[in-house]
């Protein structure tokens, strides 16, 4: 999979697909386009950078039933959702099931272009966060049981006179295990060490 962003264009209607086309073209971004949700569907499984733009109204599977399977399938991609008057009801609820954006036709072709550019750039930033959570799992996966018990005191705030009697080991075997510790994780201070130790907490919900 390219490292080039692509914009997913889902919409039943040929002339909105091509008129999207080429103004996401004309822009210099790169662009694919589905008939409906379920094409989409059955030909991408992995989407890699990229965000959709995708009617909240199509035969079949909709805008918000849309979202629900992309989410279904872990595929958590930033969504713009368009929408005629009527369906902003539909599109707020779209919003709320995780749609980043929706707009409402007929739109400027600058207000376009900046909401889709707004969606790869969280896109960008999740995949961003994503690589340095597995980067980061990983190094703690390299601790071994001991490092990590000293690890958690760490970041409990305990001192290594602590840690050291919790354990019922010495001191200097704590400030061993913190220094192989600091290593394999590869951080450059305590602080640095435990905001990586947060993240995965917060990241993981462990």
């Amino acid at each position: 999979m390219s490292n080039t962003p692509i914009v997913y264009v889902v919409d039943d209607d040929v002339g909105v697909r091509k008129a999207l086309s080429f103004l996401l073209v004309s822009a210099g971004l790169n662009v694919r386009l589905y008939e409906s949700a379920k094409a989409f569907l059955d030909e991408v499984k992995d989407p890699g950078r990229c965000c959709i733009v995708t009617d909240v109204r199509m035969p079949g599977i909709d805008g918000l039933e849309f979202i629900r399977r992309l989410h279904g399938r872990g595929l958590n991609v930033p969504v713009v959702v368009m929408t005629g008057h009527a369906d902003i009801p539909l599109a707020v609820e779209a919003m709320k099931a995780g749609a980043i954006d929706f707009l409402e036709k007929p739109f400027r072709e600058d207000r376009f272009l900046e909401v889709v550019r707004f969606a790869l750039v969280c896109d960008e930033k999740s995949v961003r966060k994503n690589q340095e959570l597995l980067r980061t799992q990983a190094r703690l996966q390299s601790l071994s049981q001991r490092e990590r018990q000293v690890l958690d005191g760490l970041v409990a705030g305990k001192a290594n006179k602590m840690i050291a009697h919790e354990l019922n080991i010495s001191i200097r075997t704590v400030e061993i295990h913190r220094s192989n510790v600091m290593s394999k994780m590869e951080a450059k201070s305590l602080s640095e060490l435990i905001r990586m130790a947060l993240f995965l907490e917060v990241a993981t919900g462990s």
